[in-house]
């Protein structure tokens, strides 16, 4: 570290550079994918996460320590929000691309190896992740953080600057809007 014109320390490019590889890249998948979430599609997520590394890059000496890929999802989530801002207008929601998600859902059963069980566990996945695309925002934010991403409720609310009984409200919310819409999907016509 090189001394600062104001006594403190600096840190040299090539440190920043091995931060930023410790901090964020372990996390771009999950960065990707709350990203496809929050935008609708692959394309916009991409960029979305090019800037979110731009801003990740810029603060990465300021990191204080603690959760780094609940950090880098927060700056994932603010430039979603701002992204979208500049690039939509207000009344489109999108829920395109969601196909590219299909790596998030669990393979089919080692007994269910048939074309036919693929392609019901293949339907069940693509139900599912609509059912998510619908979900009001706060509730499909919630969940994503939570059931997808693996973040603690602290974590989240700290992210979206609620109080915990908030988000353990909307994540309740938003699973129960879930199982209502596909409760009946999994049943046989009598």
């Amino acid at each position: 570290m090189a001394g600062a014109p104001d006594g403190g320390t600096v840190l040299s490019e090539k440190m920043l550079a091995a931060r930023f590889a410790e901090v964020v890249l372990p996390h771009l998948g999950d960065a990707l994918s709350l990203a496809c979430w929050l935008t609708g599609n692959t394309a916009d997520a991409e960029d979305v996460v090019q800037e979110a590394c731009l801003k990740a890059h810029a603060g990465i000496a300021g990191f204080a320590g603690g959760n780094p890929r609940a950090w880098l999802l927060t700056i994932v989530r603010n430039a979603s929000y701002t992204w979208m801002a500049k690039n939509r207008p207000r009344s489109v929601v999108a829920v395109g691309d969601l196909a590219d998600l299909d790596d998030v859902s669990p393979p089919p059963d080692n007994d269910a190896d048939s074309p036919e069980a693929a392609l019901i566990a293949k339907a069940n996945s693509a139900a599912v992740e609509a059912a998510i695309a619908r979900l009001p925002q706060a509730f499909r934010e919630t969940l994503v953080l939570r059931d997808i991403n693996g973040l603690s409720y602290r974590e989240i609310a700290a992210m979206l600057g609620v109080p915990q009984g908030t988000v353990m409200s909307r994540l309740a919310r938003a699973r129960g809007v879930l199982m209502t819409e596909l409760g009946g999907r999994h049943h046989e016509p009598a």
